[in-house]
């Protein structure tokens, strides 16, 4: 039952003529069934054991969930198929929902397995509207029960408790949407968190209002035992939307976007569908002469039919036109429960006479609906239908293949899900070869067990399934790396550009490899492309500025450097690059504003690398900083500043087993103390212990620097030179503390 499907009924319809009298019965079947399966107090249990098994054991209950769709999702669809197509006059009255919309559903299933990039909009349209779809089933069926009870609602009445179901999806759908999205099916609206609470907060106080007005007035028209019905479902109803964001709010619980509008919420409303459209049946049957009730007939046609609505179109869209599994049966999935959303809202309607006579036990319209509900199967059904032998055999024949599609689609499922296994995704793959998210599982695990063949094809199976998908080609791609088989990635990246032209990722990776087969114009114009078509590419942006440096292009270096910083500030703590890299491209900014002869910027720059280095604790490039910001300092005659950083990177070298770094940082110290008129004892006492630094393998230009100072200093210092060379260290101590 749809949202909005009971928000307008006649007033007629609120008369004692046409409402359930005290005397008769409340419930559907029977109270247990009634109030656990209809009315939702399962909910709670059912809610907390999905929690619970998703963190115990996911395999087993993933492949439990998947049986349930199987018996509850799928036929609960195929329930308003056979309520709006097996009788005629159903087929016309709705004719635009049945004929029009359907084939604007079929045509947009076609169009989207060629529009790569509708998936994610589709699927977010169905997490999206599924919620208000569930509400309006509730709502539909809190009325029905409150009329069976002998309620008689005024339109104030009716309108707050609708208002009340409406708030709480309201609540709901701004938690669903709050924040942008990580997961890549879902589009979030991005609401801003604070925005978001507050609205909810409102919402839940607007709640309390109208759910408190609209439960008293009609709890006050009839005793509370004959309510219970009602109550359960208005409970049921905060439990599924008002908890979570409740929740969300208190503790920080996440909605799971993609998962709580179709996991263990999705069975509870497809049985509570079932569990509706089943007595309709039943009630419609006895009202019809000649019509038997036969429940076992009519779920077979419910499981046979919803397995037809499912399986077959991803499994023959895979295999004949090689596309991916996984994708396909998810718009067929999202679209198929939106084509139902529609139909569903159309026929459901206690407005309708048939529907309230059948639902409300209003004898004056059951004899009504019953002389309306007379007629035929639809004529292109009729023989279908029929007693002859063929027909009868096509329908066995039918029904049987599409169980045993059923059952090979479960079979599939079990196995790709056995990710650790190689053999079951063998397995898994050998019955939908163009499953992408299988192929790229399965291939993880044959490297990891030592067969890159085997990894190698099932990444050309993935790649050829789904071109833009860029998890099996950035595998592949990883692997051939890995293997320094670049001229084969370089190759592949080329292809792949071919397939898909606008990928700004595999543009980037692209421009890397040509980079290293010295194509730099290949490789610049690779990224220019990636920034072009995705500004948010920052590593685009850093590899354009080292090229243009090495080019010594310094403005536009600098500016592409700025743009990374930029770019990857922005981003979640989780999604920073490493600190390191954060401050090697810092100090490659400074040098490079140093080098276009950009002083201020430079030390900026150089500053805001080593304080970077040292609230992350790195050390050695927090001492790189110190040195470069110092020799900077001491360029621009700023003596007082330049001589305590060159005393912090001494001190902080002291601490790392980096004996050539700390080595050179002595000798530049030791010019910076010459230059800048200090006592020569100092200079000589650095000079000695930067050559103790240097080994037997370093650089012998380095080493030929620093001896060729020393000697000069010797014959200035004459013999205290020698007094400094049997004991330098108190003498760099002193060098430690100098000050201007």
């Amino acid at each position: 039952m749809q949202q909005g499907t009971v928000d307008a009924l006649p007033i007629a319809m609120l008369g004692n003529k046409q409402n359930a009298s005290h005397d008769e019965p409340v419930w559907i079947y029977n109270p247990w069934l009634d109030s656990v399966v209809g009315c939702g107090a399962w909910s709670i249990p059912l809610l907390l054991l999905a929690y619970v098994s998703s963190a115990a054991s996911t395999l087993t209950w993933s492949v439990f969930f998947y049986i349930l769709a199987l018996f509850f999702n799928y036929p609960h669809y195929m329930a308003t198929i056979y309520r709006a197509y097996h009788k005629r006059e159903d087929f016309e009255k709705y004719r635009i929902f049945t004929v029009h919309i359907t084939l604007l559903v079929a045509l947009t299933v076609i169009c989207s397995h060629f529009w790569i990039r509708s998936l994610p909009f589709i699927f977010t349209l169905y997490l999206t509207a599924s919620p208000w779809h569930y509400s309006g089933q509730n709502y539909g069926l809190f009325i029905m029960f409150a009329r069976r009870a002998g309620a008689q609602p005024t339109n104030l009445e009716r309108r707050a408790l609708y208002a009340a179901f409406l708030i709480s999806y309201a609540v709901l759908l701004l938690s669903l949407h709050s924040g942008p999205s990580a997961d890549p099916l879902f589009v979030s609206l991005n609401i801003p968190a604070a925005i978001s609470s507050r609205a909810q907060i409102l919402l839940a106080i607007a709640f309390v209002a109208c759910s408190t007005f609209g439960l008293s007035r009609l709890i006050a028209q009839g005793s509370f035992r004959r309510m219970i019905p009602s109550l359960t479902l208005f409970s049921t109803q905060c439990v599924w939307f008002l908890m979570p964001a409740l929740l969300a709010l208190v503790e920080g619980f996440q909605v799971p976007r993609s998962r709580y509008s179709t996991g263990v919420l999705a069975v509870m409303h497809s049985a509570q569908y079932l569990w509706i459209t089943s007595y309709y049946a039943k009630r419609e049957a006895a009202a019809t002469p000649n019509r038997p009730w036969r429940p076992f007939s009519y779920f077979a046609i419910l499981v046979v039919g919803g397995i037809a609505l499912f399986i077959p179109g991803p499994w023959l869209s895979s295999l004949v036109f090689h596309f991916d599994f996984t994708r396909s049966f998810l718009l067929f999935t999202a679209l198929v429960n939106i084509h139902h959303f529609f139909l569903d809202g159309a026929l459901w309607k206690l407005r309708d006479g048939r529907i309230a006579a059948l639902l409300l036990n209003s004898r004056a319209q059951i004899a009504e609906g019953t002389m309306e509900a007379g007629s035929r199967a639809m004529t292109a059904l009729r023989w279908l239908a029929g007693p002859s032998s063929a027909a009868r055999a096509l329908r066995v024949g039918t029904a049987s293949v599409l169980l045993l599609w059923g059952c090979v689609d479960q079979v599939h499922y079990y196995f790709a899900l056995h990710s650790s296994n190689l053999a079951d995704l063998k397995r898994a793959a050998s019955l939908a070869p163009y499953d992408t998210p299988l192929e790229t599982k399965l291939a993880r695990q044959a490297l990891e067990e030592g067969s890159p063949q085997e990894s190698v094809a099932a990444w050309q199976y993935a790649i050829k399934a789904n071109p833009v998908d860029p998890a099996p080609r950035d595998a592949w791609l990883r692997y051939l790396t890995q293997e320094k088989r670049l001229g084969e990635a370089y190759q592949l990246t080329g292809n792949w550009l071919k397939l898909a032209p606008r990928d700004a990722a595999l543009l980037v990776n692209h421009g890397i490899l040509a980079q290293q087969f010295g194509h730099a114009d290949e490789a610049e114009l690779s990224w220019q492309k990636a920034l072009t078509l995705d500004p948010s590419q920052a590593d685009a942006d850093l590899y354009l500025a080292l090229e243009l440096e090495k080019q010594e292009n310094f403005e536009d270096a600098i500016g592409h450097y700025e743009a990374y910083l930029t770019k990857v500030v922005r981003r979640p703590a989780s999604e920073l690059p490493p600190a390191a890299k954060l401050i090697g491209v810092a100090l490659q900014l400074a040098d490079c504003n140093t080098r276009a002869n950009h002083p201020d910027l430079a030390l900026r720059h150089y500053k805001m690398a080593r304080s970077l280095a040292a609230q992350t604790g790195e050390r050695k490039l927090e001492s790189f900083a110190s040195i470069a910001e110092a020799s900077l300092q001491a360029k621009l005659g700023e003596t007082k500043k330049a001589l305590p950083l060159y005393q912090k990177a001494l001190l902080l070298d002291a601490g790392l087993d980096d004996q050539h770094s700390e080595a050179v940082d002595w000798y530049l110290y030791a010019i910076f103390l010459r230059e800048t008129g200090f006592p020569a004892r100092f200079v000589y006492a650095s000079l000695l212990k930067s050559q103790s630094l240097f080994s037997s393998d370093s650089n012998g230009q380095e080493v030929a620097a620093v001896k060729r100072v020393r000697l000069e200093l010797e014959g200035q210092l004459g013999p205290e030179a020698s007094a400094i060379s049997r004991n330098p260290e108190p003498m760099l101590n002193a060098a430690l503390k100098l000050n201007r």
